[in-house]
């Protein structure tokens, strides 16, 4: 589980990311990430009504949030990230949303070493 430390929370924090940081996009997701943000490394989550009902966006949130967890310390000091889902996102698996999330990382010179696509150290 992601931290309450560690979560965007405001509006003006998801734009400050999306707007001042880079991106990276995949199938599934898009990665928005800010490296000089704060004293810690925060992540927040859009995934908006165009992924899927509440169900599948809450689903979807989920396991993006548990993906971004296990990567959080991977990640320089101070670093904000924003994932935003994609509709292509509702049907992914856990293993799909991990892949384009690393390929997004590994775009933006953020890859963590040593995972596989799930997200468990390998």
């Amino acid at each position: 589980m992601l931290p309450g430390d560690a979560r965007l929370r405001r509006g003006e924090e998801f734009r400050a990311v999306m707007r001042g940081g880079v991106r990276a996009g995949r199938r599934r997701l898009v990665l928005h990430v800010l490296t000089d943000h704060g004293e810690a490394t925060t992540a927040g989550f859009v995934v908006s009504k165009a992924v899927g009902n509440s169900v599948v966006r809450h689903r979807v949130t989920r396991r993006l949030r548990h993906l971004v967890a296990d990567r959080l310390g991977t990640f320089p000091e101070g670093s904000a990230l924003v994932v935003r889902a994609l509709p292509a996102a509702a049907t992914a698996t856990s293993a799909e949303l991990g892949a384009d999330l690393d390929a997004a990382l590994r775009r933006l010179g953020l890859s963590p070493r040593g995972r596989d696509n799930t997200g468990s150290t390998a």
